[in-house]
């Protein structure tokens, strides 16, 4: 693990439409939850919040301080707004130490630019950018590294297999023939990206259908941090929170 990141949160009174308001005033919501922790609606300075998120991801402790209390949390989930780019609502898990939770870490590739693929002008591509894991809190690493600087021609690639895995973290994923990076020719790399292109509906399109500041009226549900045991608030707690 890096450096400790912490944050102070206060409890939110403001539900429902009236986080709006809360957002204008430089707050951002959020909900933290866990460990037979019922969701808890909580709130803090928008700028604040956002160094937080970028620095901790979905990956990395938060040392919370709830109003006096306590807590170790990992981000669950972060609702950006798609127009302005900020943080409208972020999900905290509850922890502990002595606990083996699941997470997604970051995948890091080393050496780009020095493979003999890419002197050779071929194009590595990463087509996998995280990769869950479960360990103690404090065995989380910040980034799972692999090598790209033994790739010589196209058609080569990374896999998972090639990870050197940290001491005491399992991979969820069983599979570890899975490609990371790929090696192509960027004659077929341009190829493949016009034929895809053509596919793509127009963001025009897409805007008219979806209306231009359609706030999000779900969290993304995704896979818990904490494995099945944990506490996970119920869908229509969140939403109301929000």
């Amino acid at each position: 693990m890096g450096d400790s990141i912490s944050l102070t949160l206060k409890k939110r009174e403001l539900t429902g439409k009236k986080v709006a308001a809360l957002r204008r005033s430089g707050q951002t919501p959020g909900t933290v939850y866990g460990h037979s922790l019922d969701a808890m609606s909580v709130q803090a300075p928008e700028m604040v919040v956002a160094k937080v998120v970028a620095k901790a991801g979905k990956h990395h402790l938060v040392d919370l301080d709830i109003d006096g209390k306590k807590k170790l949390g990992l981000i669950k989930s972060i609702d950006i707004d798609p127009v302005k780019n900020t943080v409208r609502h972020v999900a905290f898990h509850i922890v502990k130490q002595n606990e083996k939770v699941e997470t997604d870490i970051p995948i890091k590739l080393i050496g780009e630019g020095e493979s003999e693929a890419e002197k050779a002008g071929l194009v590595v591509l990463q087509n996998l950018d995280n990769l869950a894991v479960r360990a103690l809190p404090k065995d989380l690493p910040d980034v799972l590294e692999v090598s790209i600087t033994h790739l010589v021609g196209a058609g080569e690639s990374v896999t998972i297999d090639d990870i050197k895995i940290p001491s005491g973290v399992e991979l969820v994923e069983e599979d570890t023939s899975i490609a990371i990076a790929n090696v192509y020719e960027p004659s077929a790399l341009a190829a493949a990206n016009e034929a895809a292109g053509g596919d793509a509906q127009d963001e025009s399109e897409v805007e008219a259908e979806n209306g231009e500041d359609t706030p999000q009226a779900t969290q993304d549900e995704e896979s818990k941090p904490g494995g099945k045991d944990q506490d996970e608030p119920k869908q229509s707690n969140v939403d109301a929170n929000k």
